[in-house]
């Protein structure tokens, strides 16, 4: 996990690698699949959230597609202080969770069957949907290793 310190001046300080950083930065490591953990340097609270949120937000002004609609976003706000808020907060996380897993096993297929030879392909198909041309050639040429009458 990635720790920083957000000062009065709006900077970052990445406390790991000792430098000052931009929101941008701290993007690029969640992206990378990092943890983050943001503390304020005066009262040294968790404003994790409020970094992770800004980091959205400046998403969206740049042009990328919003994940959360408008919408979405209006039900999220209904659900803080009603009974189910922690309910929705593990659906919704349990969703993405499934999400990422799904995405892992197309992804994973996708590469299995880059590797795959479309030759093999059409003939495992063709052998599949008509089994008669092996059932026939083991019948007219095929020695199962009985004798028969007459031969030699």
């Amino acid at each position: 996990m990635r720790r920083y310190k957000k000062y009065p001046n709006r900077r970052l300080y990445d406390q790991d690698r000792s430098t000052y950083v931009t929101v941008e930065d701290v993007r690029r490591e969640i992206v990378r699949g990092e943890s983050i953990e943001v503390r304020d340097s005066r009262e040294d609270r968790d404003i994790t959230r409020t970094v992770l949120l800004q980091i959205l937000a400046e998403q969206e002004e740049q042009g990328h597609e919003p994940i959360l609609t408008n919408r979405a976003i209006e039900q999220i706000i209904r659900f803080y202080g009603d009974r189910f808020g922690g309910v929705v907060s593990s659906y919704i996380e349990q969703g993405i969770l499934t999400f990422l897993e799904h995405q892992d096993q197309y992804r994973e297929r996708l590469r299995k069957m880059a590797d795959v030879n479309p030759l093999d392909v059409m003939r495992q198909a063709m052998e599949f949907l008509d089994p008669a041309p092996r059932a026939r050639g083991a019948r007219d040429g095929a020695d199962d290793g009985e004798r028969k009458p007459g031969d030699t």
